[in-house]
């Protein structure tokens, strides 16, 4: 089965068409985050949204962690999916649920430890996918993304066995390791970001060796 890829941290419009061009299946446009890279504003976001061609679909990433707050941002930005990067409550997953029923909301798990599984199999009844990173929500600054560190895929494999859903898999990913981390995890998605750019920006070259490594160039 092929593997889904999501592209993120996309800065503008260029990026973004540059990423539909390789063929990515996704888009990430981030918000305001504690900490990492790719933060854009939610006009931004709003207008690269509207310029991402079906059926590839637009993420916005957020750190919000209530309904209300959420359900705002994204009247703003318009996307097709919520990826919720910090821990969000169930009861407002429930919220999300009953008051965006067309717009898919992705929870990520930053997986550090056995109680991280154990997050990613409650959450899973809730929300239409899982995103595994390698952030930490449980430092004083929090890291929700972006770090360019790979973790633990056993513990990811794990997840992707029990959870029931599609899962994507982030956290390091590059030409050099993707290949490894499909065959030790087999997620439905890898999402990318500092693992095909170059000073920051997306880089094309980059972004055909990752495709090629997975097969798909």
């Amino acid at each position: 089965m092929r593997t889904r890829v999501k592209v993120c941290c996309i800065a503008n419009a260029d990026e973004a068409r540059m990423a539909v061009a390789a063929g990515a299946d996704a888009v990430g446009l981030v918000s305001a985050m504690p900490s990492g890279p790719g933060v854009i504003s939610d006009a931004l976001i709003a207008d690269i949204a509207r310029s991402v061609p079906p059926p590839v679909a637009s993420f916005l990433l957020t750190s919000r962690v209530d309904a209300e707050s959420i359900i705002g941002q994204h009247a703003l930005c318009a996307t097709t999916v919520l990826q919720l990067c910090d821990h969000v409550p169930h009861a407002e997953l429930r919220q999300l649920r009953a008051r965006l029923p067309a717009v898919k909301l992705v929870q990520v798990i930053h997986v550090i430890d056995e109680e991280s599984v154990a997050e990613a199999l409650a959450a899973a009844p809730l929300v239409d996918a899982l995103l595994l990173d390698s952030g930490n929500q449980r430092l004083a600054v929090k890291e929700l993304g972006g770090t360019g560190r790979t973790h633990d895929w056993r513990l990811s494999r794990r997840i992707r066995e029990q959870c029931g859903l599609p899962l994507f898999l982030a956290g390091g990913l590059t030409p050099a390791n993707v290949a490894e981390a499909v065959a030790a995890v087999e997620p439905f998605g890898v999402d990318l970001c500092s693992g095909v750019r170059s000073d920051g920006r997306l880089d094309a070259d980059k972004l055909r060796a990752f495709f090629a490594a997975l097969g798909q160039g």
